[in-house]
This record gives structure tokens, sequence and C-alpha cells, in this order.
């Protein structure tokens, strides 16, 4: 399976995008570093195997959640981080090794933005969900 395939691809598209701090940063063992200052995406990946479409009943279709947390100082900023994510993800067809990818796509999320003082400090959060579906090939 290519679980890490995908979020490598992902994390790689964001991080290669002008202007935005992206977090977990490689190799690093904290998702957001202690004193970490807006703006940022703080990014959650999941990857789940469906089956399908296979005549063997096999489990190869990998639908992949990218959850951003987007981090801004105030409303205004955090939408200006989903921007960017939007831009370096929203349609964008990864390559991944063995896969045959499809565009990624945004899911809905009913989440304004909302104050975030986990950090010790006032900050927006605006989540955004991304999901991307690939299949062997």
């Amino acid at each position: 399976m290519s679980i890490q395939a995908h979020a490598d691809a992902i994390l790689a598209r964001l991080r290669a995008t002008a202007n935005l701090t992206v977090y977990p940063e490689p190799d690093s063992p904290a998702q957001v570093p202690a004193g970490a200052e807006p703006p940022y995406v703080s990014v959650h990946i999941t990857t789940r195997y469906d089956l399908g479409p296979s005549l063997a009943m096999e489990s190869g279709r990998a639908v992949t959640t990218v959850t951003c947390h987007c981090v801004g100082g105030n409303a205004i900023a955090a939408r200006a981080v989903a921007q960017l994510v939007s831009g370096a993800l929203l349609d964008f067809v990864p390559t991944i090794a063995g896969r045959t990818c499809w565009p990624i796509r945004q899911d809905p999320v009913d989440n304004p933005p909302r104050p975030d003082e986990s950090t010790g400090q006032l900050v927006m959060d605006l989540v955004a969900q991304y999901r991307l579906e690939t299949l062997p090939g």
C-alpha cells in the first residue's frame, strides 16, 4: 500500500507553494511546533482503501482525506491561508508511483473560522478538507 506516498505527494505540493508555512515540517515530531506564529497551515492526512473496481474483490481504491487547519491572526488572514491551500491543491493531479491519480477535490466542511487560544495566543482556525482518489496502475 502507498499511504505515505499519498501524504508525501500532497505535502510536497503544499510546501512548494510560495508564502505558505506548512506543518508538520519534514522529519519533525511536532504537528505544530511550540511558538509557531501565524499564518500557517497544519495538515492532517489519512488514507483508507476501499473495494474496487476489481473483479478480484480487492481493496485497491485509495481515498486520501486532507484536513487543513488554516491559521491566521484574524478571520481574514485565515481565509488568505485557505486561499493559498486551495490554489495548491484544488484540481491538482499528483504523481504517485504505481497509482493512477484523479484531480484533488474539495469536500464540504461547515466550519466558519473559529478562535483558538490553545497555543496561548488568539488565532483564527479555518478548516478546509480535500480528497484525493487513486487506483492501482
